[in-house]
């Protein structure tokens, strides 16, 4: 059952996006990608330091739990939903998402975590891959992104940053969201082989196992709007607010 939906699902992507938006969407969410992804844990090393992380099977059931009711879940929704508004041109609807997707966040850390990500990812973007302004997301981009001064967004939301450069350039939606949700993973699993430690080959089972974890959270991500944004994921905030008093840490959050 799994290896057919894992099938469907390359197929799919294949079909979907061009070489052209799969290099880009390569770049763009690779770990070599200049936004300090690797000094972010999204509190694990807080729940590696009580115990509850311990092992691979505990990783991978925590991480499962903060793809489909916790930040990956939302995150998901969030870029969907920005990558609409730019494709219709909504600037006012995109400024509206930023300043929720920064609202949502739940500590101070994970406020910084979200913030500092997706406004290095902007300004790269900007500098490297500036996108075509004659696309109507392009043009929001312009307008927000490398417009005037007074007219940019102070902080940008990682998700939100994300939906808006694959809008601008019109990479395939449901191949970044899976494309995201892997790379938010890989790089928490990264966090957790220095951290607990895990092996190497631990880390890429469990990214192995979560694979249809991630396609379900794409996909109901894909059906989704606003109106379904929530997290269920306490513990994990906790942790995240006991992170920010640790005397000595690996990760800033």
């Amino acid at each position: 059952m799994v290896t057919n939906m894992r099938m469907t699902t390359a197929t799919a992507m294949t079909e979907s996006v061009a070489a052209a938006g799969l290099y880009r969407l390569l770049a763009f969410l690779s770990p070599a990608f200049p936004i300090g992804a690797f000094t972010y844990s999204h509190g694990l090393e807080q729940v590696i330091e009580d115990g509850d992380v311990c092992d691979a099977p505990s990783l991978q059931s925590w991480l499962t739990d903060i793809l489909t009711v916790g930040a990956g879940r939302s995150d998901a929704i969030l870029l969907k939903a920005t990558y609409e508004a730019a494709g219709s041109g909504d600037t006012k609807a995109v400024r509206d998402l930023i300043d929720l997707g920064l609202a949502l966040q739940p500590t101070r850390e994970r406020h910084l975590e979200a913030s500092a990500q997706g406004t290095a990812f902007i300004a790269t973007v900007s500098a490297a891959w500036t996108p075509p302004a004659d696309h109507p997301a392009g043009a929001v981009f312009s307008e927000l992104a490398a417009g005037k001064a007074d007219a940019r967004p102070e902080s940008w939301p990682y998700s939100i940053a994300v939906g808006l450069t694959a809008s601008a350039w019109s990479i395939d939606l449901r191949a970044t969201l899976s494309a995201s949700l892997h790379a938010f993973s890989a790089n928490l699993i990264s966090a957790a082989i220095r951290a607990v430690p895990l092996g190497q080959t631990d880390g890429q089972r469990i990214l192995s196992a979560i694979e249809p974890v991630i396609e379900r959270v794409a996909d109901e991500a894909m059906t989704s709007s606003v109106d379904d944004l929530g997290t269920c994921t306490f513990l994990a905030d906790i942790a995240s607010m006991a992170h920010e008093t640790k005397y000595s840490r690996l990760f800033r959050s």
